[in-house]
């Protein structure tokens, strides 16, 4: 990933725009807090209404800015091709479901991005252009108004049999311990280092049978009734609008889900917590991984 300074955005591919560049930022709206979806409905006897559930809508990041290559016309051509390139991709504007990233830098803030969609990049004006000057406006569509971490974290467990069902092996002599004498070295601890719940992406690999993983402090799981032979795989990814369970990176595997597995609860809370599973016909070499990033109401 490019390098971004204060007051710097990659608008995709390694585009920089802002401060310190050929395409200065002159105006950015829609870096606080998105619109709402309510759905409050009025009362049909007395005053007032009733509040519903209040929901955020996509949060909509318009950027005016501008091309300045000073008498080089020609380099500003250039970087108006480039800017529509990047914002233009097809592997992203003919795929649904797929998404853009605009990463941005703020003094005293680490860098952070938003997923969503480009949905208007206009150069408003060709009039200066022979002096090297494209003005520009810039709309990108988060489809996911939530600020994310732009380092990705990961966590990769073996199987945790500490909730199997065989117990303790008779003669059993004192003291009886389980070999960790603090929680907190038990591996599978995470940290969220937002504000905000992160939706996590799971990987279980091989060879298993009805693997179970759920986060102790909410108490939330995604259980499947299936077997993994080994160099057999089974992915999930819980993010919003996204959601689906594959089974070695194609066949839908969603059916294998149990009633109780909630991919729209399943999420790692801030703060500090714990992640385990479990399964049965496991060998040593099946494996959990659980990726994710940190989650931000504000820039």
């Amino acid at each position: 990933m490019t390098t971004l300074e204060d007051y710097q955005l990659d608008v995709g591919g390694g585009l920089v725009i802002g401060s310190g560049t050929l395409l200065p930022v002159g105006e950015i709206t829609g870096l606080a807090a998105p619109e709402l979806r309510t759905a409050d409905v009025d009362n049909p006897t007395e005053d007032g209404g009733f509040p519903g559930v209040d929901l955020y809508g996509t949060r909509g990041v318009t950027i005016e800015a501008g091309i300045r290559t000073p008498d080089d016309p020609a380099a500003a051509l250039d970087l108006l091709a480039r800017l529509q390139q990047v914002t233009d991709a097809d592997g992203v504007r003919k795929t649904a479901g797929a998404l853009a990233v605009l990463r941005a830098k703020w003094p005293g803030r680490d860098v952070k991005r938003l997923y969503g969609r480009w949905r208007r990049v206009e150069a408003l004006t060709m009039s200066q252009a022979v002096y090297g000057w494209i003005p520009l406006t810039l709309d990108f569509a988060a489809l996911d108004p939530r600020w994310h971490a732009d380092d990705s974290q990961s966590l990769v467990l073996p199987l945790d049999i500490s909730d199997d069902d065989e117990g303790f092996t008779a003669p059993v002599t004192a003291p009886i311990t389980t070999g960790v004498s603090n929680p907190d070295e038990r591996p599978g601890w995470v940290v969220n280092n937002g504000d905000q719940a992160a939706w996590p992406t799971v990987r279980i690999d091989g060879p298993v049978t009805n693997p179970k993983v759920w986060v102790v402090q909410t108490g939330r799981y995604l259980e499947l009734q299936t077997s993994l032979a080994a160099g057999e795989w089974i992915d999930i990814d819980t993010r919003p609008g996204t959601r689906w369970v594959l089974r070695n990176g194609s066949g839908n595997a969603a059916p294998a889900l149990t009633a109780g597995s909630r991919m729209d609860l399943f999420q790692i809370p801030p703060k500090k917590s714990e992640i385990r599973w479990t399964a049965s016909d496991y060998s040593n070499t099946c494996r959990l991984t659980l990726s994710w990033r940190d989650a931000y109401t504000a820039l």
